[in-house]
């Protein structure tokens, strides 16, 4: 089980988010946390080293550190502005 730690600017991005768009990305992150990574895809160019899960519209992009079983959420935002 890893623990889950949000960017303060990604916890706002979090809370604005409409309610059904909130849960979704919520159960979302809950995998992370049970360490569900299948379907993640690792990030190129200037966010080599981080990943994003896909929530409908949305993109979770986190940093994954192995040996602490941290995932440190840095952005939720729809999925054209995310990059």
């Amino acid at each position: 089980m890893y623990k889950i730690i949000f960017d303060p600017s990604a916890e706002k991005e979090f809370l604005k988010l409409e309610t059904k768009s909130q849960n979704l990305v919520a159960s979302k992150i809950k995998d992370l946390k049970e360490g569900n990574f299948a379907s993640d895809k690792s990030l190129q160019g200037k966010h080599k080293g981080k990943y994003r899960k896909r929530a409908g519209n949305y993109r979770i992009v986190y940093l994954r550190e192995n040996n602490l079983l941290l995932i440190s959420v840095i952005r939720v935002a729809h999925r054209k502005e995310v990059y």
